[in-house]
């Protein structure tokens, strides 16, 4: 059986999503550009042999809509004949933009590029205004609750305490503390003001003073409004709880960040044709929805039908690249999978390095086959979680 291949995967590093990031006075159609075109300055890429281009984006309005992807592909130069498509799959959009560009690759035995860009400095989570976030009566209907709720939700569940969510948050930091101290890696494309200067080289969004006692100080992040709103009373009712513990908040909650990716894919007939030379392939992906209301649980049943779907165990996987929900999330993810916490997130995930929310699914492959290639071990799992229960999972192999 044939395996799409990874050709390049590559990522600008994440600025902080506010208006003190320093990517905040760069367009995300420029953003997202000089990713593109750093797949082809990086391989003898063509573009006029791409079939489709897919990005990720979930916040489509201003200077994310009008379909950047195609945008961006203009802004980069490629050949007028290369058509793109945004894609919103909330969190999960980016490895779900790759997924959709494996496919296309496969069955039209060619080239396709899978992707996504957010900027939530200049785009705040949330401006499009839609149902998920602005419609109370239809939330109330549909018992679609805020995320950062239902994560406090699923750690009364399980039992998870402040204290093992705070511990894990810290480990985020320091394990991304210590990859940025390395230095940028092969996945890395320099983010560049509209001279070519560099304006980030490295993610911006690692704090190296965060302590376990900092993190104890902060207040949590979802209590009031689960109160103001009956939130409380509706999921100790629908759940059996007695109480919500709210152990959430902005030290162990993903960062909004600001970053594009973008990853070149191909038919093992296309590459050659190419004379592209893969990095992995991949093995299977799976995208499923779980219960919409506690939502972020997806990604484990994600990994378990890609891993069945490749033929694999838990204990196949050297790594796993698992978007860092919410710090009560991870710990769902590796008891539910008896996943090791030396094998996940091993250089700090979404907590430390910040969630560009269309960008991080499709970053991810770029961190992982670095990871791969530096350990030189051999498989990875990429998974992101979304909002209403959505979920993919991604098996990649190393070449």
């Amino acid at each position: 059986m044939s395996h799409a291949l990874i050709v390049e995967a590559l990522r600008s590093p994440r600025g902080r999503g506010n208006d003190k990031g320093a990517l905040r006075n760069l367009k995300p159609v420029d953003l997202l550009a000089q990713q593109l075109q750093a797949l082809t300055t990086r391989t003898p890429l063509q573009t006029a042999e791409v079939n489709d281009v897919y990005m990720g984006c979930v916040t489509q309005t201003a200077d994310q809509g009008a379909n950047i992807a195609k945008l961006a592909l203009i802004k980069a130069g490629w050949d007028d004949c290369v058509p793109g498509m945004s894609i919103n799959r909330y969190c999960a959009s980016g490895l779900s933009a790759v997924h959709m560009a494996a496919q296309q690759a496969m069955a039209y035995d060619g080239l396709a590029v899978g992707g996504g860009i957010e900027m939530m400095s200049r785009v705040p989570m949330a401006s499009d205004k839609g149902p998920l976030t602005h419609d109370f009566e239809f939330q109330m209907q549909t018992g679609l609750i805020p995320i950062g709720i239902a994560a406090d939700v699923i750690a009364t569940q399980e039992g998870f305490t402040r204290q093992q969510c705070d511990d894990y948050a810290l480990a985020s930091q320091q394990r991304a503390v210590a990859a940025r101290d390395r230095g940028p890696t092969r996945a890395m494309a320099d983010a560049l003001d509209e001279t070519g200067a560099v304006l980030l080289a490295q993610d911006e969004t690692p704090r190296a003073n965060t302590s376990l006692e900092s993190l104890a100080a902060i207040q949590p992040a979802f209590a009031a409004m689960a109160e103001k709103y009956g939130i409380d009373k509706l999921m100790c009712q629908r759940y059996g709880l007695a109480k919500i513990e709210h152990v959430q908040h902005a030290g162990n909650s993903p960062a909004m960040a600001d970053g594009a990716s973008a990853v070149l894919v191909a038919s093992p007939g296309a590459a050659q044709r190419a004379g592209l030379q893969a990095r992995a392939k991949i093995l299977a992906t799976a995208t499923v929805s779980a219960d919409r209301t506690l939502a972020l649980t997806g990604a484990v049943q994600a990994t378990q039908q890609a891993l069945a779907r490749a033929n694999l165990t838990v204990q196949d996987i050297d790594l796993f690249e698992v978007n860092e929900s919410f710090a009560a999330l991870m710990l769902h993810y590796m008891k539910h999978l008896a996943v090791p916490h030396h094998k996940l997130n091993v250089n700090g995930g979404a907590i430390a390095l910040g969630h560009a929310m269309g960008s991080t699914g499709s970053a991810l492959i770029g961190v992982a086959l670095d990871e791969l290639e530096r350990t030189q071990q051999k498989r990875a799992v990429v998974a992101l979680c979304g909002a209403a229960g959505l979920a993919v999972a991604m098996v990649i192999e190393r070449i």
